[in-house]
């Protein structure tokens, strides 16, 4: 038996640049990863089967970690244990996915080229910790890790990614590595606003707002409840906040007594 861990991401910042000439976009993100995590079980098997403690995923082909298995050519018996939500910009099933190319691929070479096969944020999930991302995602610079407690407000209405992209009106122009770098490792800090923070956005949120009024509401909760900084990730619908510390972001989380929250903290791996 092999247990795994299939740890969850938020983007500090998300910047849409261009549709490519395959259909997919270009993009430049912060990718981190963080403690909220899925559990995955395998046990040895003739055959490849997947079952999940949760009734609303799907455990038929469509789902990532069958496909990454077949991939890979493996059979298993894969027990699925959720945490992460379904469509909420935390890239759960990606996560699934790549911690089944870690537990069934050993050390394949062809694994980022699979996990990329399987989904835009699997490259990144296959390693973890805080990068800077371009391409489709798969990209990666390693960035200074950032050590930060953070408060996750988990809507029950869900973003579907290809609404999120058809409601874009723009593209915008990447900023390079730099123009992240020095604000990640003073965010959260006074200074963080001179060098750069205001960098830390994401093209999704007005759209997605504009479609789900309430999403812009809990973000400016999550300020007026102490956050040095909240966001959207990916493309929804997870709101996150940044405190200065845990007993901040716990006492913030008194606030949100009518919506599912979770805390958590940014890790520097998968």
């Amino acid at each position: 038996m092999i247990e795994v861990r299939a740890h969850a991401k938020i983007n500090w910042s998300l910047r849409i640049t261009g549709k490519r000439a395959d259909g997919y976009h270009n993009l430049e993100t912060v990718f981190q990863t963080i403690s909220l995590h899925d559990t995955l079980i395998f046990r040895e098997s003739d055959e490849l089967s997947l079952t999940c403690d949760d009734p609303s995923i799907p455990v038929d082909e469509s789902n990532l970690v069958l496909r990454a298995a077949r991939a890979l050519g493996k059979t298993a018996a894969i027990e699925l244990r959720k945490r992460i939500p379904a469509g909420g910009g935390l890239g759960g099933g990606s996560s699934d996915a790549a911690a089944t190319l870690r537990a069934l691929g050993g050390d394949r070479e062809d694994l980022p080229e699979i996990a990329l096969s399987l989904g835009s944020d699997v490259p990144f999930l296959l390693v973890g910790g805080t990068a800077y991302a371009t391409g489709r995602g798969e990209v990666l610079t390693p960035m200074p890790p950032i050590q930060a407690s953070l408060l996750l407000v988990l809507p029950a209405e869900r973003v579907m990614t290809k609404d999120a992209f058809a409601r874009l009106k723009h593209y915008s122009e990447p900023l390079g590595y730099d123009a992240f770098v020095g604000a990640a490792a003073l965010s959260g800090t006074a200074s963080a606003e001179a060098s750069g923070r205001h960098n830390f956005t994401n093209d999704f949120e007005e759209p997605v707002f504009a479609m789900l009024p309430q999403l812009r509401e809990y973000k400016q909760r999550l300020l007026d409840a102490g956050a040095t900084w909240a966001g959207m990730s990916g493309s929804g619908s997870t709101i996150a906040g940044r405190f200065e510390s845990a007993a901040a972001r716990d006492r913030a989380a008194a606030h949100f007594a009518d919506l599912r929250v979770e805390r958590a903290e940014t890790i520097t791996g998968v």
